[in-house]
């Protein structure tokens, strides 16, 4: 498995929609950054870890940028105005590993609001992502024989920030920002109304990367036989990034 990462750059003007801007220590985020990647390599990742774009402060949050499927890279029209110059470099890193797609304005996606499940994709329709971006988003993927689905988002920035799989037929879930109803005869494990933010975890194969900054999701996971492995990413969630935002990870 293969790991797109970047390294931060100014964290202290990254784009905020649902929370109240707060002082980001740059230095402490570097270092949370490389615990992650170091935790990624110890699971035995290839990591791929590209430099800062300076003038792109929420370059580091790579999975926006990008879809990875078995067949190709999907480049988006990202929703936030800022953030499309992203997915240039992105691009060229990605041209070695996958054939790159584009989509087209006008309509807007952010890969974290696309939630892969096999060969279904669940799409977010949130503050970032239109229903223009997931039609273009379709046009892509139905003729490469994935099933696209809308899931409309509320209360957070992307689809991942409510949502995460967990493998075996399990999804980690906010009830409070998303439809369950929404992804099917699947599993759901809701996470305590107090830790809202701890849905978004990272699955690394049979691993389960989960944010330190929440202790009883963390025990809810263990208590149910995962492999769950903490790392402390509260620099980067003030910045409104999550575990599965900071990498694409790909086969």
């Amino acid at each position: 498995m293969h790991a797109l990462t970047r390294r931060i750059g100014d964290l202290a003007h990254c784009e905020l929609t649902h929370l109240e801007r707060r002082p980001i220590d740059p230095e402490r985020a570097r270092q949370q950054h490389q615990s992650y990647e170091d935790l990624l390599r110890a699971l035995g990742v290839v990591v791929h870890s590209l430099p800062a774009e300076p003038h792109l402060p929420d370059a580091v949050f790579v999975e926006d940028a990008a879809i990875v499927l078995d067949e190709c890279a999907i480049l988006p029209h990202m929703g936030a105005l800022s953030r499309r110059p992203e997915v240039e470099s992105l691009g060229a890193a990605l041209a070695p590993f996958r054939r790159l797609a584009r989509l087209q304005p006008p309509g807007r996606l952010d890969g974290g609001d696309v939630l892969r499940l096999g060969r279904s994709l669940y799409v977010g329709l949130s503050s970032r992502t239109d229903r223009g971006g997931l039609d273009s988003l379709r046009g892509v993927a139905e003729p490469l024989g994935y099933d696209v689905h809308a899931v409309p988002v509320h209360g957070c920035l992307h689809l991942k920030s409510a949502v995460t799989d967990l493998g075996g037929d399990t999804l980690l879930v906010n009830p409070a920002w998303v439809d369950r109803s929404r992804f099917g005869a699947v599993a759901l494990l809701a996470v305590p109304p107090e830790e809202p933010h701890a849905a978004n975890v990272l699955r690394v194969g049979d691993a389960i990367v989960a944010s330190a900054c929440f202790p009883r999701t963390l025990d809810l996971l263990r208590r149910r036989g995962l492999t769950v492995h903490a790392v402390d990413n509260s620099e980067l969630l003030k910045a409104e990034g999550g575990l599965t935002c900071t990498s694409l990870l790909f086969d």
